[in-house]
């Protein structure tokens, strides 16, 4: 491909992007695709010769586009949003001209700089310390990892990077009953062990419960384990529920056990003031982290991992051989030492777009509206006499489930499970499910840009609609 048939193709592909964006309300926000039906229409072996840019752009239209689900739909209200708003998507772009190794200063120095002034600007702006430090990771899970890397290190003294775990006993971590699945991959990852994740009991808002932390910290020191890791959730992926930091963070002081604080989905919250509340005792944390690319408009993937202590970071995971050397030495960062990887791509320029072109009064007026659109439907569903609510709903997701007078209790599970499904068969709204207490339940989460309150009206009556049209034998 040439340069002119690049900026022709190059147009074209952008008139098509910003159509799509545009009429995306007409597609169904999920597929009715059947598994294998996409695979049978792609050759088993790859061309031997080259095939115009037209013939595979059509085969895109064709064999693709009606494959996907699409997650800037605004009826998309499945598990957490992943926003690409208009001038992420435009950095991306320009990220991918550029094509930059951002794994050093001295490989791109601007990207490098950028990354570090916007990751103070998300410092300041949900109201972490100022001592804390950020570098921009893929996802949450990876920021999961590294945390449990960076504990691990700091409890043995920066020695089991060396000797391995062999001869350093049992290493146990925290997390509450409610926690992501990424916790219990990154322990194993990090070869602690997912036998050695203390799942603690909850309360009845579904938050950890500090007594219970610490009886089991006990327990594992009595037993002549090592407490290394507690993760605090704010947001959980189940049902939003948030950990109480203050009293977590203050019995991992006692003890002094790394405390991570995983804020993936509802961090993006804390840029408005009056969701400070859920940070109080942030100072005691030595990790936290919130993905910019679920709520805050940023293209995936953008995971924005902050670290107390950047030494303990650095010190876990830094290796430098001749040929990383630069004469820049301490002097910059060299992100490729604050992670696993040592590739990394120039995520920071698509924040800074997207934190300039909304502003931070523009990007707390998304997280309001879509609070204050969830919080409206939520009440509905709460005063409707055949649904209830399972869960408290302090932001933008509620689960609920539908339950007819008199129902029977033992039957409830198999009828909204057929619910559930038949809502997403229509493919005028994907929700997702879970289970609360044992109870079957299905989760509806706001967070796309293009949603308005118009679609979460359309999104109850559907569902109304179609539980009543169920039978109830």
């Amino acid at each position: 491909m040439d340069l002119k048939n690049f900026r022709e193709t190059a147009h074209h592909f952008v008139d098509w992007m910003a159509d799509y964006m545009e009429h995306i309300e007409q597609r169904p926000v999920k597929p009715k695709t059947r598994p294998g039906e996409i695979l049978a229409q792609l050759p088993e072996k790859a061309p031997e010769k080259p095939e115009a840019m037209d013939h595979i752009f059509q085969d895109f239209q064709n064999i693709i586009m009606p494959g996907m689900t699409h997650w800037q739909h605004p009826n998309f209200m499945a598990y957490f949003p992943a926003n690409a708003s208009p001038p992420s998507i435009l950095a991306e772009m320009l990220t991918s001209t550029v094509a930059a190794q951002c794994m050093s200063w001295q490989t791109s120095p601007a990207a490098t700089e950028l990354e570090e002034r916007v990751m103070d600007w998300l410092r300041d702006m949900i109201g972490l310390p100022q001592n804390f430090h950020g570098v921009i990771q893929d996802t949450a899970s990876t920021s999961m990892f590294v945390a449990f890397l960076t504990a691990r290190e700091r409890v043995n003294n920066f020695r089991t990077n060396h000797t391995g775990l062999v001869d350093a006993g049992r290493h146990c971590c925290y997390a509450s009953a409610e926690v992501h699945s990424s916790t219990d991959k990154g322990i194993r990852m990090a070869g602690l062990g997912s036998d050695n994740l203390r799942k603690i009991p909850v309360d009845e808002n579904f938050a950890l419960i500090p007594a219970e932390l610490e009886k089991a910290i006990l327990a594992d020191l009595e037993a002549g384990h090592t407490p290394t890791c507690v993760v605090a959730t704010l947001g959980s992926t189940s049902l939003s529920s948030i950990d109480p930091l203050a009293e977590i963070g203050e019995i991992c002081k006692k003890y002094n056990v790394w405390l991570h604080v995983d804020a993936a989905w509802a961090g993006s919250a804390l840029v408005l003031p009056e969701f400070r509340w859920m940070i109080t005792g942030i100072e005691n944390a030595d990790s936290f982290v919130f993905n910019p690319h679920k709520w805050l408009l940023a293209q995936f993937d953008c995971s924005a991992f902050f670290v107390r202590d950047k030494g303990a970071l650095i010190r876990t995971f830094e290796i430098l051989p001749e040929y990383l050397k630069t004469r820049e030495g301490d002097q910059v960062n060299n992100y490729r030492d604050w992670g696993p990887q040592l590739g990394r791509r120039f995520r920071a320029l698509k924040l800074w777009f997207v934190i300039r072109s909304y502003g931070i009064e523009g990007l707390q007026n998304h997280i309001r509206r879509h609070i204050a659109m969830t919080q409206a439907l939520a009440a509905q569903v709460a005063a409707d006499p055949d649904f209830e609510l399972l869960a408290p709903n302090p932001l933008a997701l509620f689960c609920f489930r539908y339950h007819p007078e008199g129902y029977p209790e033992q039957k409830l599970d198999a009828l909204n499970e057929t619910l559930f499904e038949a809502i997403n068969d229509t493919g005028k709204l994907y929700l997702t499910q879970t289970r609360i207490r044992d109870s079957y339940a299905i989760r509806l989460v706001s967070g796309a840009e293009a949603t308005q309150p118009r679609h979460l009206e359309q999104a109850w009556v559907l569902i109304k609609q179609i539980a009543r049209q169920l039978p109830l034998d």
